[in-house]
């Protein structure tokens, strides 16, 4: 496993104009060749649809799916999935690329994992616009970003009962559309397999990739091309990840040794970064768990133009303005009635958090051959880095190289180390 002390930012997507769709059905695709907020014609492919999951089908999550610019034959493909539970893959796809908490994706904000972004600096609350990204993981990948649990961005189901959803089913759920997105889409059979995702997202991570192995092995049609997983502070053992905050905050030195308790003045979310005094999209988080408070989108407006220091919610405007916007939606094909509130991260799901820890999801993982890798940023506090480091440790696998520094420009930013070896020499973590 690979662990990063601080990754990268991202971004991406989209809506747009749509072709080939059938809304009735359980399962629809439209290829989208231009979008509001972007002046002509895409210069990549994008896909966005919807997937029938459950008994019935009742369960219709929502995708936006980009081919690689290089070459898609042959590019891997990547299921990405975000952190809340409840946060759109749009949220993903133009800010991040992941959930709510990993820090270590603001530290370099030029970098964005989608081919668009939008233009922050000349946004002032109107209509936004994009621009490209040249750094894209499109560039050299084929990659899908789920709106999942039902009830997340543009997700939705035909039945309340279909709401209420677990860890467990989240990820059968996703395991599901992944087949069904396959069967869909043969061309992508051949293709290389990797399921990503961070913050709560890495928890659902290696539980949707065990339940591909474990589909693959029973025969299951069609047979995935798995070849590993991406996880980046991510939950992974809930009473670990929680009482490794405290210290975290002491070796930060935001607490001090006689006060060796923590204090509700930071960001939790990235340590470095001015707590906003208004209502937060992200998590409040507590040493005992971490809930969401809404977003409104009004009131970071007025007050990005007037309240200093910046603060990162204020970025969240433009995508809460697009999103529920009327034509945006019907180029998107958005099913019209099922989402009347396009909100980015969604804290009002009925979700049950059923699975307490997956470190031996990452064992089984490990013991069937697959590749991981591993990130963490530093500046988190809510998934911090020795949480990482902890679960990591706890796999009690052999270093087949010791830790090192990894630098950009010549300085140093992290460490890493660049493989264990398991218990079985037959299979390895990358």
């Amino acid at each position: 496993m690979k662990y990063y002390s601080s990754f990268i930012h991202s971004l991406f997507l989209c809506s747009l104009l749509l072709i080939n769709t059938d809304t009735t059905s359980a399962s629809s695709q439209s290829i989208i060749n231009t979008l509001p907020g972007y002046p002509g014609t895409l210069p990549f492919k994008l896909e966005t649809g919807y997937i029938g999951v459950g008994e019935e089908d009742e369960v219709q999550l929502f995708y936006y799916f980009i081919q690689s610019e290089n070459d898609p034959a042959r590019d891997p493909l990547i299921l990405w999935l975000n952190g809340g539970p409840g946060c759109s893959g749009f949220s993903g796809l133009v800010y991040e690329i992941g959930g709510y908490s990993s820090s270590c994706f603001y530290l370099l904000q030029s970098f964005r994992h989608g081919p668009l972004a939008f233009d922050l600096e000349d946004f002032d609350g109107s209509f936004p616009s994009f621009t490209l990204n040249p750094y894209s993981w499109t560039k050299i990948a084929n990659i899908i970003f789920l709106d999942y649990p039902v009830g997340t961005g543009f997700s939705y189901a035909t039945t309340s009962q279909a709401y209420n959803t677990t860890d467990t089913t989240s990820a059968q759920y996703n395991y599901s559309f992944l087949r069904k997105w396959l069967l869909n889409h043969p061309e992508f059979l051949k293709n290389r397999l990797y399921v990503a995702g961070d913050s709560y997202g890495g928890k659902i991570t290696p539980m949707v990739a065990l339940e591909i192995a474990e589909g693959n092995e029973a025969g299951v049609e069609p047979r995935m091309l798995l070849q590993g997983y991406v996880v980046g502070n991510s939950f992974t053992d809930e009473q670990k990840d929680i009482n490794l905050r405290v210290p975290y905050a002491h070796r930060m030195a935001l607490v001090s040794d006689e006060h060796f308790e923590c204090t509700s003045r930071n960001n939790d979310a990235h340590i470095l970064e001015p707590k906003c005094k208004f209502m937060s999209p992200r998590p409040i988080v507590s040493w005992s768990h971490q809930l969401f408070l809404e977003d409104d989108p009004v009131d970071l407006l007025s007050l990005s133009k007037q309240e200093k220091p910046w603060c990162r919610n204020y970025n969240y405007v433009s995508s809460y303005v697009w999103a529920n916007n009327e034509t945006v939606q019907e180029a998107l094909q958005i099913r019209q009635g099922t989402i009347t509130d396009w909100k980015r991260c969604n804290k009002s799901l009925t979700y049950e958090q059923d699975v307490e820890s997956v470190l031996n999801h990452h064992r089984l993982l490990n013991e069937k051959g697959f590749q991981a890798l591993a990130y963490s940023g530093d500046h988190d506090l809510i998934l911090p880095y020795m949480s990482t480091l902890k679960w990591i440790r706890d796999l009690n696998l052999t270093l087949d190289e010791d830790w090192r520094p990894w630098t950009v420009d010549g300085q140093i930013a992290g460490v890493q180390v660049i493989q264990l070896q398991s218990i079985n020499p037959n299979n390895v973590l990358t």
